[in-house]
């Protein structure tokens, strides 16, 4: 399950390990707005699911109605426990 978070760690020009930030976090979980047309399992999105897992809380993308996920994001998806809200646009 955890194969897809084995990535190596993205560093900034200087070394240093790069971090990521959501929109917005809580007790029960994190979220994460994105206004594309089609959405991937980004470094972004790959990192704050597997914080979600570490602290036993939920990914919470919030993405236009048209929005197409790449099938890795939908794999992705399916290991975790995640709401995806899809808004009208």
């Amino acid at each position: 399950m955890f194969g897809l978070f084995k990535r190596k760690a993205k560093r900034s020009p200087s070394g240093t390990p790069r971090a990521v930030l959501a929109d917005a976090v809580n007790e029960r979980g994190i979220y994460l707005i994105k206004k594309v047309r089609r959405l991937t399992a980004t470094y972004q999105i790959r990192l704050l699911a597997y914080m979600c897992l570490k602290e036993n809380k939920q990914l919470v993308l919030i993405v236009p109605a048209d929005c197409v996920f790449d099938d890795a994001l939908e794999s992705l998806m399916r290991l975790c426990r995640w709401i995806v809200r899809q808004e009208m646009t």
